[in-house]
């Protein structure tokens, strides 16, 4: 194997003797940015009734906010194949602490055209981010447990973003949502819209100090050995997307991503429209449920996938996360609609890490291309949300969960096709050796 030592070096997937004191650090990377992107789900309440917006116009947070991956993903990846994962996750870092800095002003100005810009360079940087530490976390021992691995990196993922809620809630809507008065126009409507931006501005000051010093430990750390990478070019990306268990997997990810947001940010609507809370504060704190289930999920299934095919998990989880949309599309209300929506949370837990590691499983030093594929698919997070706010302003909120429940009818099929054989192994362009060596 020729081993470039102007980049991370080795075996992707193989175990590296650093890991010790990465695979902590690499968790922190995973809790950082799930806490920053479930804030949108508390930020879209109060920019709703702030800015006087319907469904589809407050689905423009999301859209913005996971259009970033599109745009950066195969950037990123190119980037990160160059400088190696560390160095990319230090820029992925400094760009979301960046991001934070924006609402500031856009909270001065009272200027919702400025909250969307804020949150496409906070996602920008995330994408950097989960392009370089997605296949690091899974590189970082046994690749036999990249499974287990992964699925446990995503659990502290989960925990951020059940803590994230309770941070957004508390800074964010404990003061209320209120809504502009009827008539008020002019100095006197942007006054108001002022000082109820106001609220957003301290929470994004403190991550943006936190994502701060992350990114200077990131880089004391930075000559630490991690997995290797290759230069990656654009016929790389053809080639691998010409792979069934990339290309389908990219698609699970875009359906996964799209369901699993459209609901997260759909929960303070739905559960104060089902009557099981009359406060969006309340509702809020709920939040922290669903992506707490998924964080236990995660734990759990961590543990089952050691045991048990990573398809046939897959495919039973997105089963019980259809059938649950469907009750709460059609059937439920009150605190039984309320548990069924937040349950949804249990069963998406695996569903991200699994599709990720079943699509990158035997691509060697191929992964960080196939890992840009993977998270450009995340952009689904922007398409699936506002077209479910476009159901949702058409047939009702309740109905607009069906939106979601197809979504998991896909990725039920494409736990079962892997699991059946039919999309098979990867058969990487070069097979390498399992080495690691620090960065230069």
């Amino acid at each position: 194997m020729h081993v470039n030592h102007s980049h991370d070096s080795g075996a992707a997937g193989a175990p590296a003797s650093g890991s010790s004191r990465l695979l902590p650090l690499v968790i922190a990377l995973f809790f950082a940015w799930g806490f920053c992107t479930v804030l949108v789900d508390v930020l879209i309440p109060k920019l709703k009734a702030t800015f006087s917006l319907n469904y589809t116009e407050a689905m423009l947070t999301q859209f913005c906010f996971f259009l970033a991956y599109f745009v950066v993903s195969i950037p990123a990846g190119l980037l990160v194949s160059r400088i190696g994962y560390l160095r990319g996750i230090v820029i992925g870092l400094v760009i979301m602490a960046s991001g934070c800095l924006l609402f500031a002003p856009a909270a001065s100005m009272g200027w919702y055209p400025g909250f969307l810009a804020a949150l496409f360079v906070l996602a920008g940087g995330i994408t950097l981010v989960q392009v370089a530490a997605n296949p690091l976390a899974a590189g970082l021992g046994d690749p036999a447990r990249a499974h287990s691995r992964l699925t446990l990196a995503q659990a502290f993922n989960s925990f951020g973003t059940m803590i994230g809620p309770l941070f957004g809630s508390a800074m964010i809507l404990a003061a209320g949502v209120s809504e502009p008065a009827a008539g008020l126009s002019g100095p006197a409507l942007e006054a108001f819209r002022v000082e109820q931006a106001s609220h957003v501005r301290v929470p994004y000051m403190i991550i943006a100090a936190v994502l701060a010093g992350l990114a200077a430990l990131c880089w004391w750390l930075r000559r630490s050995p991690v997995p290797a990478v290759r230069p990656v070019g654009s016929s790389d990306y053809l080639r691998l997307l010409g792979i069934p268990r990339v290309s389908l997997g990219a698609l699970s990810i875009f359906l996964y991503v799209g369901a699993e947001v459209a609901i997260g940010s759909a929960l303070v609507n739905y559960l104060i429209m089902v009557g099981a809370t009359n406060s969006e504060h309340a509702a809020g704190n709920l939040i922290a449920v669903y992506w707490g289930l998924a964080m236990v999920g995660r734990f759990i299934g961590a543990w089952v996938l050691r045991f048990v095919s990573p398809g046939l998990v897959l495919a039973a989880c997105a089963i019980g996360a259809g059938l649950l949309a469907l009750l709460a599309a059609t059937t439920l209300e009150g605190t039984a609609a309320a548990v069924a929506i937040l349950s949804i949370g249990l069963f998406n837990s695996v569903m991200f890490p699994t599709i990720f590691t079943l699509s990158i499983d035997g691509l060697g030093e191929d992964t960080p291309g196939a890992s840009g594929i993977l998270c450009l698919a995340i952009v689904g997070g922007a398409v699936i949300p506002l077209l479910t706010g476009v159901v949702a302003d058409r047939i009702g909120l309740a109905l607009a969960l069906l939106v979601p429940m197809v979504c998991y009818g896909w990725i039920a099929c494409y736990g079962l096709l892997v699991k059946s054989g039919l999309l098979g192994r990867h058969a990487p362009a070069a097979v390498a050796a399992p080495a690691v060596a620090p960065e230069a």
